[in-house]
């Protein structure tokens, strides 16, 4: 059989101009004038736009035809290692406790709830019932009312984000017969549950009004009460633990401002708790007319909690009770009626802190794995409750999910993780070591394989990074990363600068005029884990999404010669175009990460001398494998397209090039659990098949 052609974009140049520096770009015609019709409908696609996407679709199916029994035997491994009719531990509230089940064969969750004291399950939501009706369809929130007689829930059916929000009368079943289009997803809920708070998109996609809506009223006379005027800021709601407060929290990512209006008081105008200053961050909650305020303000860069009365918000009234400590990063907090749970991280690993209110005495939760991953919630929406709920997981350790007392500091283990064709943590080994970095600094590496793999430099290496935005990516168990450690690839996370591993200032680090560091120091941990005699040169796959797909484009750019293979999902590669449109959903409220290329031209020259695609060069590329989802509102589609072209015009030697285009998902892929793990198998198989593991069993 002859190898097929790959695509050749035609070449449509269009210049433009800023500071007096001109750029030329061949594929701009890529992107879809219409984009923001596309994204409630895909049909609108224009047609020469389809056809280049569908060409590179054929190809990509076509070259990656030898691995479809890979594939399939990745797919029913990740598949064997899911307890099919799973559950989620209930959360109590009330009379009732509430879960999600799954049942067996399952895409999608059901909501249901059964007397607290225990009885007949009663089913509130079919989510896989109602996915049927649609090609795609991803639950956004299933929220009850205070009193339990509605239900809330919302939909997104065409992976572009825009979710139809409804009201379901749990008596008797049946929805309202009406909707409300074009909302981010969430609710929230007054007292008196007759009306319920949300958040409405404009038409740039971006979350700009707060309404409120009253049961059984006509949608389009819901009120706004709050409209954010700034495009760089995004809003959002949510509640205090307590209940008492519905929070309206304005925010791009390094400034917010939150708004409360009393839940008891629905009608009530929003109350300014403290106004927005650029740099100065804060999260809120309450308990019995206290504000309990985790922020960073007087340059606790790595935060710290202050306390004040709920009718002296201002920041005049703040006071510490738990100060600043560099180093010590405080990643969220709840709070119940006499006891406070705080997370936080300090030297690379994360803790759980309780604090008493009533005495003011701390202790924390231990742990004593090498590596591991933590999380905080709910147990009750009982605001008297001494219960906490944390999850715990490490990579070879599946999670279980505990309740913690908080009085009696006794733990209880209410579920974990099943691994239904089997799991021996024994048999593996996790490793957490420093890299050194170019400028002395040194970066946390995770580092997790087969007990049996040779530590010799012949094992290949799956290398893992993100690194913006300050998100952390957790030491947690992965049943998919099991398929490649049972095939002898040792598995490596680099938590490179970008992130907040080791406190704010690694994130301030890698963010702006420092975003170099996030690329090199990936590029340091390649270096090192070479060195160190866990891999050897070119036999490195390295992974990111969405932001790390800019990194991975990136590092493809500077040192080509370390990977076998470059794994780039909806990646955000073509920055400086994306930075120089402000009519994109998310290009404001990034002018604080990445620079603001149009005010700026020192901001223009930082992001061209990284951005992915303007530095495409020729040169020897690796193998890359791009994914793009056609509707998705945060990596538009073109990106990667744009991308791809431009590397098959460039790149000199005759690697694998491929471009995967999901015609019918957004950001995230396939919603369902199942259908997910076969994007997961395909990128696994390219790996493979670069590395030559195709044919080894699992």
């Amino acid at each position: 059989m002859t190898t097929p052609k790959p695509p050749k974009a035609e070449k449509r140049p269009v210049k433009s101009v800023h500071h007096g520096i001109e750029r030329v770009d061949d594929y701009a015609w890529l992107r879809a004038e219409n984009w923001q019709e596309v994204m409630k409908n895909p049909e609108a696609l224009p047609a020469d736009i389809r056809a280049y996407l569908e060409a590179e679709n054929a190809y990509q199916e076509a070259m990656m035809a030898d691995t479809k029994a890979l594939r399939e035997r990745l797919y029913a491994e990740m598949r064997g290692r899911i307890r099919e009719d799973d559950s989620t531990v209930p959360v109590t509230d009330g009379p009732f406790a509430y879960a999600f089940h799954y049942a067996e064969g399952a895409q999608h969750p059901r909501l249901v709830r059964t007397a607290r004291e225990g009885g007949a399950e009663q089913v509130l939501l079919d989510a896989d019932k109602l996915a049927k009706a649609h090609d795609f369809f991803r639950l956004g929130t299933a929220e009850h009312s205070p009193d339990h007689r509605w239900l809330a829930w919302s939909a997104d059916v065409r992976g572009s984000e825009y979710y139809d929000l409804r009201l379901r009368n749990l008596t008797t079943g049946e929805d309202l017969d009406y909707v409300i289009p074009d909302t981010g997803g969430n609710v929230v809920w007054s007292a008196d549950s007759r009306h319920l708070f949300y958040v409405r998109l404009d038409e740039n996609h971006r979350p700009r009004y707060v309404c409120r809506h009253e049961i059984g009223t006509d949608p389009a006379k819901d009120v706004i009460v709050y409209e954010e005027a700034d495009p760089g800021f995004f809003v959002s709601i949510a509640e205090t633990t307590s209940r008492r407060l519905i929070l309206i929290d304005a925010h791009d990512h390094e400034t917010s401002e939150i708004r409360f209006i009393p839940a008891d008081d629905p009608l009530a105008d929003p109350v300014l708790i403290a106004p927005r200053e650029r740099g100065v961050e804060y999260d809120v909650e309450e308990a019995h007319g206290t504000l309990f305020i985790r922020t960073n303000a007087d340059d606790a860069e790595d935060f710290k909690i202050v306390v004040t009365p709920l009718d002296q918000p201002g920041r005049d009234h703040w006071r510490d009770i738990v100060g600043h400590r560099q180093g010590r990063l405080i990643l969220s907090h709840l709070v119940m009626s006499a006891h406070m749970a705080r997370l936080e991280r300090e030297n690379g690993l994360p803790a759980i802190v309780i604090t008493d209110l009533h005495t003011g005495r701390e202790h924390e939760i231990a742990f004593s794995e090498e590596a591991y991953a933590l999380g905080l919630s709910l147990a009750s929406r009982d605001f008297d409750s001494t219960l906490v709920r944390f999850s715990y997981s490490s990579p070879t350790t599946p999670e279980r999910i505990y309740d913690y007392d908080m009085a009696t500091r006794e733990r209880t283990l209410r579920k974990e993780q099943e691994i239904p064709s089997g799991h021996n943590p024994e048999n593996y080994v996790t490793r957490r070591i420093f890299a050194p970095a170019h400028d002395g600094e040194t970066i946390p590496v995770t580092l997790v394989w087969h007990k049996n793999t040779p530590l010799d430099g012949s094992a290949p290496l799956w290398l893992y990074g993100y690194g913006a935005y300050g998100i952390t990516i957790p030491a947690s168990f992965s049943i998919s990363r099991l398929s490649l450690l049972d095939r002898g690839v040792i598995y490596a996370i680099a938590h490179v600068r970008g992130g907040k591993d080791k406190g704010y200032r690694w994130y301030r680090l890698g963010k702006r005029e420092h975003k170099m560091n996030t690329f090199r120091d990936f590029i340091s941990v390649a270096e090192h884990l070479i060195e160190e005699g866990y891999t050897r040169m070119g036999r490195i796959v390295a992974q990111g999404g969405s932001a790390g797909g800019m990194l991975m484009g990136a590092v493809a750019n500077m040192a080509p010669e370390l990977f076998a293979a470059v794994i780039a999902e909806v990646p955000f590669v073509d920055v400086l175009s994306t930075m120089l449109d402000p009519t994109l959903p998310l290009t404001p409220p990034e002018w604080p990460e990445w620079g603001n290329p149009i005010e700026s031209r020192e901001d223009y020259l930082t992001i061209a001398s990284y951005s992915p695609y303007d530095n495409v060069k020729e040169q020897e590329y690796p193998a890359i494998l791009a994914t793009a989802g056609l509707t998705d509102p945060r990596v538009t589609y073109w990106e990667p397209a744009k991308w791809v072209a431009r590397l098959r015009e460039k790149k000199r030697n005759a690697s694998l090039l491929l471009l995967k285009t999901d015609m019918g998902a957004g950001h995230a892929g396939q919603p369902g659990r199942f259908d997910h793990l076969k994007d997961v198998a395909f990128a696994q198989a390219f790996g493979l098949k670069i590395l030559g593991l195709a044919g080894e069993a699992g």
